[in-house]
C-alpha cells in the first residue's frame, strides 16, 4: 500500500514560481487517486491502520512517512501545512488548535528554563500574557523593548541566554509596523532565531522571511480562515537558520534523543530539525492539535484571501482617512495614513496595503466610547479581527483590562482607544454606521457639562501623550 509523505518538499516543486494567487488555491495539493476529488477530504480519523508488524514498527520508528495518529499528523491538516508554507515562502509548517498554541510550540520548541526572550513592547495583550504569566512559570524570561523602532534598543537588550527574537509585523491594535529587516539584522548578528508575527498583515501583504525572519506564526483564525468559523495555529519554518552553530543555545537539536534510536534531531533532519522536533515532540507531547475539519475550513478561506485582504486594506485606508477628520478623534492609528509613525515602514514592507485592522482615540475617554461604541448597528461587538463582518471592541474594558495602567500606557491602550478590524461590507455602510457612532457621542456631549466633557478630553489626551512618549523613549 502506498503512504504519501505528508512533508516531501518535492511536492510543490512546480508552484514555486507561482504567483500568490495561483498559490493560494493550489499549493499543497495531492490528486486523490481513489475517487478523483477535487477538493481536500476531510480525514475524520483519530488514528490510521497499519498492513503488519513491520509496518507498525517502520512507522513509529520513523522509516515510514505515512500517518500513526492525528495527534501527530494527519491528511487534512498536512495539505494545510504545505499550502501555508508555500504561500509564506517557508520550507515547511506546522498547524495547531490556534494562534495561541502556535506561538506557545514555537517557543517552546526553542526556549527551556533559564533563557531569555526579546519581545517588542507593542504586542497584543495576549501574547504579553503567554509571555509572561506563561512562559514564566516556565522559567523562561521574557523581555520588552520599549521602542521597537529603535534598533539599538534591541542590541542592547541582547543577553548571551537570549533564544528568541520577536516581534508582531503589524502590532494589534495599534498597527506599528516593525522593521523586519533591521531587527532580523540584530538577531542574525546574536545568533538568534527571529520570530514574527504575521496575523495582521497575512502572507498576501508582506511575506517576513523574505526580509530575514526564520520564523512566522499566525492565528489562522483570524485573515486565513477569514469568516469567522474555525480556530486555527501555524508555525512556518524559514528553514534557514543554522540551528547546528551553537549547540549550547540549542542542546534538545544536537544531544542524541530516544525517540531517533540515539541520533540527534539535526543529525536525523538537517535543515528540518527545528519543524521536526515541533512536530514529533513539542506539539506531539502537549497536544494542541488542530481538528482536521477546522483544517478544511481553514484552507477553504485561504483561497480567497488575497481578494478578502486586498478588499479590507483599500476599505480599512478609506476610513483610516475618514475618521482623521472627525473632530471627536484625537488620534488614528494606522501605518497607511501619513500621519503614523510607521508610515515610511508600511510603504516599505506592505505595498499591497495596510491590513484591515485600525484604531482611534477618542476625546472624552471611557465616556465617550461607551455611547459611541453602543449606537454601531453593522459593527459587531466582539473580540475578534480578520472575519468578513467588520469589528469594534474596546481593548481598556476588555482584552487588554487585565494589565496595570502603567502597561497599558506603554502600549498605548488609552481609555478612548476603540479597534476596528474591517469586513467586506460596502464602505459608505460603514462610514454611515460609524456615523450613528458620532451621532450619539454628539448628543450625550450637548446634554452634559461643558467642564467635565472638556476635563475628560484633556485627561485621554495626556493619556495618549504619555503612551506615545514611552514608546517613543522620552519618558523612560
Amino acid at each position: 500500500m502506498s503512504h504519501p509523505d505528508a512533508h516531501d518538499p518535492l511536492a510543490d516543486a512546480a508552484l514555486v514560481h507561482e504567483g500568490f494567487a495561483t498559490q493560494q488555491v493550489h499549493a499543497g495539493e495531492h490528486a486523490d487517486a481513489t475517487f478523483g476529488a477535487r477538493i481536500m477530504p476531510i480525514y475524520l480519523s483519530a488514528g490510521f491502520r497499519f498492513d503488519d508488524f513491520a509496518h507498525a514498527r517502520d512507522r513509529f520508528a520513523g522509516d515510514d512517512g505515512g500517518y500513526v495518529y492525528t495527534r501527530a499528523g494527519n491528511p487534512s491538516n498536512a495539505a494545510l501545512e504545505r499550502r501555508l508554507a508555500a504561500i509564506e515562502g517557508g520550507r515547511d509548517a506546522v498547524v495547531l488548535a490556534s494562534g495561541q498554541a502556535a506561538l506557545t510550540v514555537a517557543v517552546l520548541g526553542i526556549a527551556q528554563a533559564g533563557d531569555h526572550v526579546l519581545s517588542a513592547q507593542t504586542i497584543y495583550s495576549g501574547t504579553r500574557s503567554l509571555f509572561t504569566q506563561g512562559f514564566g512559570r516556565f522559567g523562561i524570561e521574557v523581555e520588552f523593548v520599549d521602542d521597537p523602532a529603535d534598533l539599538d534598543e534591541w542590541r542592547r537588550r541582547i543577553r548571551p541566554n537570549t533564544r528568541v527574537v520577536y516581534a508582531e509585523s503589524i502590532a494589534n491594535p495599534t498597527g506599528e509596523v516593525v522593521d523586519l529587516r533591521g531587527v532580523a539584522g540584530v538577531a542574525q548578528a546574536a545568533g538568534v532565531p527571529f520570530l514574527v508575527d504575521n496575523t495582521l498583515a497575512t502572507p498576501y501583504l508582506v511575506r517576513p522571511i523574505e526580509h530575514g525572519a526564520d520564523v512566522v506564526v499566525h492565528s489562522a483564525s483570524k485573515f486565513l480562515s477569514g469568516h469567522g468559523a474555525a480556530l486555527g495555529g501555524v508555525i512556518v519554518d524559514a528553514g534557514t537558520f543554522d540551528w547546528s552553530a551553537r549547540p549550547d543555545a540549542f542542546p534538545h537539536l544536537h544531544l542524541p534523543d530516544t525517540g531517533l534510536q540515539g541520533r540527534s534531531y539535526l543529525g536525523a533532519h538537517g535543515d528540518g530539525a527545528y519543524t521536526a522536533y515541533l512536530r514529533g515532540v513539542t506539539a506531539a507531547l502537549f497536544g494542541p492539535v488542530l481538528s482536521p475539519f477546522n483544517a478544511f475550513l481553514i484552507q477553504q478561506g485561504i483561497e480567497t484571501l488575497s481578494l478578502r485582504v486586498q478588499r479590507q486594506s483599500a476599505t480599512a485606508a478609506a476610513i483610516a482617512a475618514w475618521l482623521e477628520e472627525q473632530p471627536e478623534v484625537l488620534a488614528v492609528n494606522y501605518p497607511g495614513l501619513r500621519s503614523s509613525p510607521s508610515y515610511e515602514l508600511a510603504q516599505r514592507y506592505l505595498p499591497r496595503g495596510q491590513g484591515a485592522v485600525l484604531s482611534f482615540v477618542l476625546a472624552g475617554g471611557e465616556a465617550s466610547v461607551a455611547p459611541f461604541y453602543d449606537a454601531v448597528e453593522l459593527f459587531s461587538r466582539m473580540s475578534h479581527i480578520g472575519d468578513t463582518r467588520s469589528l469594534i471592541l474596546h481593548p481598556a474594558t476588555t482584552t487588554h483590562a487585565h494589565l496595570d495602567s502603567v502597561t497599558r500606557a506603554r502600549g498605548r491602550i488609552s481609555p478612548g482607544l476603540l479597534r476596528l478590524s474591517i469586513g467586506l461590507e460596502e464602505p459608505e455602510d460603514l462610514v454611515r454606521d460609524l456615523e450613528r457612532g458620532f451621532a450619539a457621542l454628539r448628543a450625550v456631549a450637548a446634554s452634559a457639562p461643558a467642564s467635565r466633557a472638556t476635563a475628560s478630553s484633556v485627561s485621554d489626551l495626556a493619556t495618549d501623550a504619555a503612551s506615545r512618549a514611552v514608546l517613543e523613549g522620552s519618558a523612560r
